[in-house]
């Protein structure tokens, strides 16, 4: 027997967290990839969005755009949404009370960080009370409570009631995340130098990075950094002793400028140990950058053998090692680990799990 699962597709206009919805998409694709016999996969969208993914069966547009819609669906109004096997890869779901068993209607939601809990002061406040809204929400209503890892499956029960509604499916690196082949010229435009390491973390965590560049005499590249924060992280970079000259504090930048630096990289060094899914190491390891990471129940459960795992006080050390001998042995390690992920496998378990509710 056939079936119909609809994927919400909030940031089908516009883009709010630019992994997630990179996320969706690819879930997307591979759902469509992997569908059972006679199964479709359709698109719920806010008004005004195109879908141009290919293989979506049908598109069901909602007279909201995508910021009424999260208003509305915060507050458990979901005009137009309809029934059936509903699928969010975020938790941006029409949470509303609904028979699973008699109407086969379905909602499962994904929660890729728990940020909003453990460190809210990273967020807007806005964003913060309608995460914590919406999760709220999903222990009313959810049928099943997607984590990226067993370490947040484990830490999302200290804020939820959840019980056995939560199910582990691993995210994967950017379909497509590869070195570019003009990689050189992409990192002299963003005006890099030849060696460097690229740190990953929160503002308070990157002290323990730029200090192991320190160390380890290297330049240090921090990527996503927020508008306006180039200044403080320079002045945290000098703290810990690395010139200013050589900490090299990039925003947001494009997918194939990502790759090009994180290919570049002599090692990518992850500090941080909150619950979230860490996607800048899944593209480290996606083009075989040697990892050095804090330890922690995230890490264990993604980067894993892919890299070496410290102690926040062994982090120096551990640098300044892998930008020696280990190099090479560490690149490797990190192509390998990053097969053990794609989203051809996430969205078989998606399948799977709609088909177990």
């Amino acid at each position: 027997m056939g079936a119909q699962l609809r994927v919400v597709l909030d940031q089908a206009s516009t883009v709010v967290d630019a992994d997630q919805a990179r996320a969706a998409r690819d879930l997307t694709a591979g759902l469509i990839a992997t569908a059972p016999r006679d199964c479709t996969v359709d698109a719920i969208v806010p008004s005004g969005a195109d879908v141009d993914i290919e293989g979506i069966d049908e598109v069901r547009k909602l007279p909201l755009g995508r910021r009424e819609l999260a208003a509305s669906w915060q507050i458990g109004l979901a005009p137009g949404v309809g029934a059936g096997l509903i699928h969010a890869p975020s938790l941006m779901a029409p949470l509303v009370k609904h028979d699973r068993l008699h109407d086969n209607h379905q909602i499962a939601v994904t929660v890729w960080d728990l940020n909003a809990w453990e460190a809210p002061q990273t967020l807007p406040k806005s964003t913060v009370a309608w995460q914590r809204g919406m999760l709220r929400r999903a222990a009313k209503h959810a049928d099943a409570v997607i984590v990226p890892t067993h370490a947040m499956a484990e830490r999302i029960a200290e804020f939820a009631k959840l019980g056995d509604r939560v199910r582990v499916i691993a995210g994967a690196p950017p379909s497509g995340f590869v070195a570019p082949v003009d990689g050189v010229g992409r990192r002299r435009t963003l005006s890099l130098p030849d060696r460097y390491i690229v740190l990953s973390g929160s503002q308070e965590r990157l002290e323990h990075g730029f200090r192991a560049a320190s160390a380890a005499d290297v330049d240090a590249v921090v990527m996503d950094a927020a508008d306006g924060t180039e200044p403080q992280l320079a002045d945290l970079a000098a703290a810990a002793g690395l010139p200013e000259r050589r900490a090299h504090v990039r925003g947001v930048l494009p997918a194939e400028d990502r790759a090009a630096v994180l290919a570049g990289a002599s090692a990518f060094v992850a500090t941080n140990t909150l619950a979230a899914w860490p996607w800048r190491a899944m593209e480290a390891l996606a083009v075989g950058a040697p990892i050095v990471a804090v330890d922690s129940g995230m890490h264990r459960d993604t980067i894993a053998e892919g890299g070496v795992l410290v102690t926040i006080d062994d982090l120096t050390d551990a640098v300044t090692e892998a930008l020696g001998g280990a190099a090479q042995r560490l690149g490797v390690l990190a192509a390998d680990r990053a097969k053990a992920f794609s989203w051809a496998s996430s969205a078989e378990r998606v399948w799977a799990l709609h088909a177990d509710l």
